[in-house]
C-alpha cells in the first residue's frame, strides 16, 4: 500500500482549502491516506501524486475527493439546547405574517435539518415554514434526500417526535427508519459552497452553521459569516457549534447565549 507523503498531504490540503476553505491539519494524514487510497486502486493509479494530477482535469473525480475528505459527523438533535431555544424562544416570537425560513448551511446527511423540521412541525401549527438544507458534498446531500437511517440513529430523537414524524422500515428496509412525507416535503436540498458567492436563497429567520468553522482559519470564518449574515433577516438568529466562537471576527451580531447569536434589528 502507498504511504502518503507530507508533500502529497499538502496537495490535498490545498485542494480542500481552495474548494471549501477547509484546512487539513497534519494529524489528518491517516484519514486522507485511508479515504483516498481506495480511489487509487479503482483508477489503477500508482501514487497519491498521480491522483492529484488526475483530479486537476477530472471534475467529477475532484468532487469525489472532496466528498471523501469532508468529515460529516452528525446525529439527530445534536446540541439539544439549540432545539430548546428554537422551540421556546425563537418560534413564539416569530413574525406570523410571513413564512418562517431556516437555512441549515452544512446539513451533512440530513439529521440536523430534519431535527429542525420536527420542532417546527410541532410548534408552528398551521403557520407556513420552510427549510433550505445545503452542503458541499454531493454524497451526503444524496443521503439526506433519501432520508433513510439505521434505527440506532433514532436514539436521540424525543419519543413524541419519533411517534409523530418517523416511520419504521419493513421488509427490505427492516432495521431502518425514515421521516414522514409531511416533514421531508418541507426541505429543499442543494449543493452550496459557502466559500464562494452564494446563490439567490432569499432571506432567513435562522441560519445554522455548526461544527464547520473549526476547520476554517480566521479570514475564512469572517468571510463565510459575512455572506451568511447578508441573508439573515434583522433580528434573525445564527447558531454555531458549542466548540466554536465568533470572537474577534468583527461581525454585526451579538451573543444571546452560548453558540447563539442575533443580528440587530
Amino acid at each position: 500500500m502507498n504511504t502518503l507523503t507530507d508533500t502529497e498531504l499538502n496537495g490535498f490540503s490545498r485542494l480542500m482549502f481552495e474548494a471549501a476553505g477547509i484546512t487539513l491539519a497534519p494529524t489528518k494524514k491517516a484519514l486522507v491516506e485511508g479515504r483516498i487510497s481506495k480511489r487509487l486502486h479503482a483508477l489503477g493509479l500508482a501514487t497519491f501524486t498521480d491522483y492529484l494530477r488526475h483530479i486537476r482535469h477530472d471534475a467529477a473525480e475532484r468532487q469525489q475527493a472532496i466528498d471523501l475528505l469532508t468529515t460529516n459527523e452528525t446525529y439527530f438533535f445534536r446540541e439539544p439546547r439549540h432545539f430548546a431555544y428554537l422551540s421556546e424562544t425563537i418560534v413564539p416570537s416569530a413574525d406570523a405574517s410571513r413564512p418562517f425560513r431556516v437555512w441549515s448551511a452544512a446539513c451533512s446527511s440530513g439529521e440536523e435539518p430534519y431535527s429542525i423540521a420536527m420542532v417546527l412541525a410541532e410548534r408552528m401549527g398551521q403557520r407556513p415554514w420552510e427549510i433550505v438544507a445545503s452542503d458541499i458534498s454531493t454524497r451526503v446531500i444524496d443521503q439526506a434526500r433519501r432520508a433513510i437511517y439505521p434505527m440506532e440513529r433514532a436514539e436521540k430523537i424525543p419519543q413524541a417526535y419519533l411517534k409523530a414524524f418517523c416511520l419504521k422500515g419493513t421488509g427490505t428496509q427492516e432495521g431502518m427508519f425514515t421521516l414522514q412525507p409531511s416533514i421531508r416535503d418541507r426541505l429543499r436540498f442543494q449543493i452550496i459552497n459557502l466559500n464562494t458567492t452564494l446563490p439567490d436563497l432569499g432571506t432567513f429567520d435562522l441560519i445554522v452553521l455548526r461544527n464547520v468553522m473549526i476547520y476554517f482559519d480566521a479570514d475564512t470564518k469572517r468571510a463565510v459569516c459575512r455572506r451568511l449574515l447578508d441573508v439573515l433577516r434583522p433580528g434573525g438568529h445564527l447558531f454555531i457549534g458549542h466548540s466554536e466562537s465568533l470572537n474577534g471576527l468583527d461581525l454585526q451580531v451579538r451573543a444571546v447565549q452560548p453558540a447563539v447569536y442575533r443580528k440587530p434589528l
